[in-house]
Formats: structure tokens, sequence, C-alpha cells
């Protein structure tokens, strides 16, 4: 007898088994597409992108013409550029005296290099070099001179200018910017730095970008580092003795140089006179002739990129556009340069900007130009490229020197430049002097200061930049398959799309999937993840096969950004990083306005029947061994694997701000701390992972302790380099959490995921509470 129910039992068993994977197999093979390949609805959120910009230019437009004065200009000047101003971050305060080392001096014709280091934040050093003159009898004009993205300050263009300006009697700064030359932030200096081929002479560049976003956790940014750094430099150039501190300029080097010099000199009117080149009007991608209708089909705004300096944060929404930054210089003198070719009659900026210096101020001597040929498309000599200030570009700087400072101009260039290798600045000694630190331990530093006492979610609000929708009934459309869906064995799956209500253009398609049976089914999973509902579908069939056997249905949608509605890549140049640079232009977050659609379909379901909410947040992308090299250059054929936290952080703010049918949060692959990520100057998460200011008060910890009165469960969390972080390491992060919860919601952490089973079991036992 015992013997039959033993057969009996293990046949019932396998058959369990067999229609388990059946069920998980037919989940595998659902087509859960709910656009076609070919839908405008696709693009929505592209769209969307061009109408903002289309209204940030329009408005900027109507503010321009409303401005009839100086005292218009002024008022508008004044409240624009104290935005700008914040947007950069927290300026430290300016110290009484810069500390200034000279390392070694080299000696020219008629000038001296002084090797230099000076500390612009404590422990955080400039390397520069500095163009004195051998004898002057005369108070020196202080000039700034700032690199371009192509090179560091040794760059033969720079030379020129140094060497030539010192020996007509100025004192010439120039310095390395940060994240290149001897600032750099990675270890790629040359090709001997790494075992395989790569763009040795562009790293520089592309790791600005990791500079950037681990400034940005720390509520800091690129920008605002950088003229802060110029700003130290101005105080390097007024210590000196014999200086002339009614005669400083900057000059910015096409491509990249030309932003901080806009900024810097709009903030800091110790500046006479600014040469910014390619920024505030036309760029060298734009084509000429521009239309006649320029001053309203004109890009003002600009638009996104992983290039933070071209793209400032805030400023589409607060309006701190280029055009008016460079503007903001005024009275002061502006050389208002172009790399190539420029069709000044028709440059709707350059018109403002005569505006501004003529009828406003009567200062129309204190406005000049520059300009090249041909353009960025095109061959020399034809078109003017060049690394920094070219030669041609120089020529007709010149007579404005003369004309502002009293500079002869310069009709033979002096040539005789130094070898890169003689200007370097730090030597061994002086680095165990002055034990320099790199950025990712300055904002780590900052990180872990004690941030002012507030409410979590309403600083993750801000810093998320939207408003949610609470309460707000969304609008439900159920849409039929072109075939219909199979009738398989084990659930019902239904194609719907949400949208807000005051937003039609706005879709959130998804796939509700329901357990076969007639039991009326309240309580619903809500699965979240970079690859969407598609990826789910393929890597998670067996756990979904799972809830839908304990009566739980699950609901997948493609929030913005992710699923049927992503671009293909999430790289540093993906197009997922120029919608991300884009939305903080205006003001907003990918994970906030991702945000607002998850709380808009957790606002439907209850119209479906289901009141009992559980947030599943996924990643699927693999993780890095920890054994591997995680020094590698950008752009290389093998790079580490990128970590995407999304689903896990979308889980954590759902159940911050979704309501109280939010029962269980359950969270697989996510993101450990946002702290994690300044661990390294290596950034293997994606641009629209990190949300601005979100450190010190809102960390990953701090979400998971709003979560006090919820089942909380999180697995196989990574770090900011992709690794799966040891259980050791995950019990420390939130051993603050554990003890702000009650006994039986008690917060469960794996460093190895649980079986599809175990996770059922878990998610079905906590949304039905």
């Amino acid at each position: 007898m015992r013997f039959v129910v033993a057969t009996v039992v293990s046949f019932v068993v396998c058959v369990a088994a067999v229609a388990q994977e059946k069920l998980a197999a037919d989940l595998q093979g659902l087509d859960a597409r709910v656009f076609k390949p070919d839908s405008p609805e696709v693009k929505l959120r592209w769209d969307s992108l061009r109408t903002l910009r289309e209204n940030v230019n329009k408005s900027d437009v109507a503010a321009w013409r409303t401005i009839k004065t100086k005292a218009d200009w002024e008022k508008y000047r004044i409240a624009h550029l104290a935005k700008l101003r914040a947007s950069l971050g927290k300026f430290p305060e300016t110290p009484k005296q810069v500390k200034v080392v000279t390392t070694k001096k080299l000696q020219g014709e008629g000038f001296t290099v002084e090797c230099i280091l000076y500390e612009s934040r404590p422990n955080f050093f400039v390397t520069a070099n500095l163009y004195v003159p051998e004898k002057t009898d005369k108070p020196m004009p202080g000039f700034i001179v700032i690199h371009s993205h192509h090179n560091p300050k040794t760059q033969g263009e720079l030379q020129d200018m140094g060497m030539n300006w010192a020996r007509q009697g100025c004192l010439v700064l120039v310095p390395d910017m940060i994240d290149h030359g001897e600032r750099r932030q990675h270890p790629f200096k040359d090709a001997k730095s790494y075992p395989g081929p790569f763009k040795t002479g562009r790293q520089d560049y592309f790791f600005r970008y990791n500079v950037n976003l681990q400034l940005s956790l720390v509520g800091e940014s690129l920008m605002g580092w950088m003229v802060w750094d110029l700003m130290r430099g101005v105080d390097v150039l007024l210590q000196r003795p014999n200086i002339d501190r009614q005669k400083i300029m900057v000059f910015g080097s096409v491509a990249g140089g030309g932003d901080p010099c806009a900024v810097f000199a709009a903030l800091d009117e110790r500046v006479a006179a600014a040469a910014p080149f390619n920024f505030g009007g036309p760029q060298p991608e734009t084509k000429f002739p521009l239309p006649k209708d320029a001053e309203l089909a004109f890009n003002y705004m600009g638009g996104g990129s992983w290039e933070s300096t071209r793209n400032l944060k805030l400023s589409a929404r607060d309006g701190f556009l280029p055009w008016l930054i460079v503007g903001s210089i005024a009275p002061r003198g502006l050389i208002y340069g172009h790399e190539f070719a420029w069709d000044e009659k028709r440059d709707p900026v350059w018109t403002r900007f005569n505006t501004i210096w003529g009828d406003f101020y009567g200062a129309k001597g204190k406005l000049a130009s520059a300009k090249g040929s041909g353009s960025v498309r095109g061959q020399a000599p034809e078109s003017t490229h060049c690394n920094n200030i070219g030669a041609v570009h120089r020529k007709p700087i010149y007579p404005t020197l003369k004309q502002w400072f009293g500079l002869p101009i310069i009709e033979m260039e002096y040539k005789k430049r130094f070898d890169s290798s003689e200007l370097q600045c730090w030597t061994d000694d002086w680095k165990q002097k002055l034990k320099p630190k790199m950025v990712h331990e300055l904002a780590r530093e900052l990180a872990n200061q004690n941030s002012v006492p507030t409410s979590v979610k309403d600083a993750l609000i801000a810093r998320l930049g939207v408003t949610l929708p609470v309460g707000v009934k969304a609008v439900l459309e159920r849409v039929p398959a072109e075939k219909p869906l199979p009738n398989k064995t084990g659930f019902r799956a239904e194609r719907m799309i949400v949208r807000p209500p005051d937003e039609p253009g706005h879709a959130v398609p998804l796939v509700i999937l329901r357990p076969a049976n007639k039991v009326k089914h309240t309580s619903i999973v809500i699965g979240i993840a970079q690859s969407g509902k598609a990826g789910f579908l393929k890597h998670r069939a067996e756990t979904i096969a799972e809830l839908l056997k304990r009566n739980i249905a699950v609901c997948l949608p493609d929030l913005r950004g992710t699923g049927e509605t992503a671009n293909d890549g999430r790289g540093r140049t993906s197009g997922a990083t120029s919608y991300s640079a884009s939305l903080l232009m205006h003001g907003q977050t990918v994970p906030g306005v991702q945000l607002q659609e998850l709380v808009l379909v957790m606002n439907a379901l209850p119209r479906l029947g289901f009141k009992s909410i559980a947030l599943w947040g996924d990643s699927f992308a693999p993780t890095n061994d920890p054994k591997i090299n995680f020094a590698v250059p950008y752009d290389v054929a093998k790079f580490p694997a990128q970590a995407e936290p999304m689903g896990g952080t979308l889980a954590l703010l759902g159940g911050a701000f979704g309501g109280g049918n939010v029962k269980a949060i359950y969270i697989r692959g996510g993101m450990v701390s946002f702290r994690s990520m300044l661990d390294s100057p290596f950034c293997y998460f994606p641009h629209d992972a990190v949300i601005p200011g979100v450190l010190p008060g809102g960390d990953i910890d701090s979400l998971a302790k709003v979560q006090a009165n919820r089942g909380l469960r999180m697995e196989g969390l990574v770090d900011g380099l992709n690794r799966r972080v040891e259980q050791k390491s995950l019990d420390a992060a939130f051993r603050g959490v554990v003890f702000t919860r009650p006994a039986h919601k008690m917060l469960v952490l794996r460093a190895e995921p649980g079986s599809p089973a175990d996770v059922a079991t878990w998610l079905a036992n906590q949304v039905k509470k």
C-alpha cells in the first residue's frame, strides 16, 4: 500500500513539474510587444523631448523680446546667473591665500616657464604652466588659457600663446583641466598603459564622463569644479607682484574649452575679458547659411549628450542658455570665437550681443569676434581645424588685444616650443609631500558627510525632479492583438496601454498575466527591469510560472526608456545617455519620469480588481568576476559588463511613493549603494542610474528604511563595478535598516538569489497579507 501511495505521489509531482515546465516554456514564447515596430508611440519619449526643447526656445525668444533696456537686462541677467551658479554645486569657502608650489623652471628667450601646483580644494591640486616675462617695468596683464578636450596644457598652440604673450609682458597661466594631462583620473597615459589597442589620446576626454557622473551623485558637477579651479587660477595671478588687476583675460579653446571659459567669466567679475570659442551660438556642426527666420528657428538651448559641460544641468528649465551665459559677460570684453566659417549676418545670438554691448551699455568697442573658414566636415587648409586656438584664429585676436590692453600686434610668432615632458609639474617627491587625492576620493568624502536632517522622501522627490500623479485616474486601453494570443494552459495574457489623462501622447505599454482559473485574483506583482517585459519572459519565466501557480497575477510594464520603448545601447555615447542628459537640462531625471509612470500603472490596477501589490525589481545584466582587471580604457573591444540597477531602484522608489497597496518589495541585481559608485574612478553603471544629489542623504539603505512596514527582500546586489556583493558586506551595508523594522517584517538579504519557487512563495505570502 505504501508503495502504491508513494508511486501515485511521485507521479503527481512529476506531472506537476512537467506542467510547470510547460507553463514556463509557454511564457518564454509569448510575444509581449504592444506597439507595432514602426509605431510612432515607440518614439514618444523623443517626441516629448523635442516638444520640450521647442517650448524652451520659444520661451527664450519671447523673454528676449521683453528686454528693452539695460535695467531689464540687468534684472534678467542677475536672476539667471544666480540659477546658473546654484546648478553647479556648492562652492567651497574662498581661501585667503592659494597654496602654490613651483616644482621647476624652464628658461626661454625673454620668458620663464614655471611648472606649478596650486591647491584648488584640500588635497586637490591643479597642475599648470605659468609663463612669466623675463623683464617688465609695467604692470602685467594676466591671461588664463583653457585647453580643449583634445590635449592638455603642453600642446603646441597653448605653448605658442603662453610664450608670445609672456614675451609681450603678460603673465600667462595654462592649467590642466580636471581629468587631463597630469590630472587624469585614469591610468592610461600612453600605449604601454594597457595590454591591447585603445585610443591613447582620447581617454582624458572620455573619462570626463565618469568624473561628472561621480560628482553628480554628491550634488556637484564637472563644470562647477572646473570653474572653481579657474577662479583659484585668478587668485594665483593676483598673488604675483606687479600684476595688473584690471587686465585679467581668459581664453577658451575650441572643443570644450569655450564652455568653462564662458561660465567662469560670467560668474567671476575679476575677469576683464573673455574669448570663448564654439560656445554661445552656432556650433561647428551648424549648417550655414542660417535660415532667414533664424531668430525663431535657431536652437538656443542645444541638446543633451555625454559631454556634460556642453549641456548644463537645469539650463533649459532655469533659462541660463549658452547665449545668456556669454552675454552676461557684458560690458566687459568679449571675443566671440568660431573655429570655422560663421554666418555673422544671420546669427541671432550675435544680434543679441550687439544689442547688449551696444544699445544697453554703449560698449560696442568691447565686442569683437574671431573666426576661421570651412566646416568641421571639411579638410585643411580650406577648413581651419585646430587643437586649441590656432594661428589663423589668433591673428584677428591680436588687434583686439592691442585695442583693449595696449599689446603690440604680433607679426611673427615665436615658435621654440618645449618638449611635453619638460613641462610636467608633479615629481615623486612632491607627490609624497602633498598626497594629492583623486576626484572619486573627494566625492566619497562629501558623500560621507552628515546630511541635513530632512525627510528622505521629500529630498528624493526634489532630486528626481518630478511631480507624482498621486490619485490621478489613468486612462486604460486594451490592445487587441493582430492575431489573437494563443490559449495557453495555466495563464491568460492581456496587452494594455496606460496613459495619463492630461497627456495622451504618453503611453506605458504593459502585459498582464493572470492564472487561467476562474478564481478572482486580487493580488498582483509588478515586474520592473531595464529589459522590460520581454526580459522577464526570457529570463524569469520559471518564477512567473510559480507565481501564477499560486494564483498571483503578474504585470510587466515597459516604463519609459525600457523594453520596447528603449534604444539600442546603454553606454557612454548611447541614445540612452543623450536622453538622460537632455532630461537633466529640463530639471528632470530618467528615474523620476519612470517613477511617474510606475505610480500611474499602480493607480490603474485597482480598476482591474487588484487590491494588493508587490514590486519586483530585477536586472538580467551579467555581473563581473571580481578577479578581472577593472582598469580598462573606453572604446576597447572587450569592456567589463555594465550593471542595470534600474529595477531595484524603481521598486524602492515605488514602495516609497506608491501608496499603501504595496505589500512587499523583491529586488534582484540592484545596486547595493550609490556610495559604491564612488569606490573607483571606473564606472560600470549607466548614466540614468545616477540621481543627482542623492548623496549623502538618500542612499539605498535610506530608501530601504522607508519600507519598514512592508516585506523587503534583496538578493544578488552589485556594486559600482558591477560585482556581486558578498554576504558579509551586504549585511554591513544594511545593518541600520534591520533595527528599524518590526520583527514580523524581517529584512531578507542574500548574496545569491533564491530559486524561482522560493522567490515566488515569498512574494505570494507577502502580497496576500
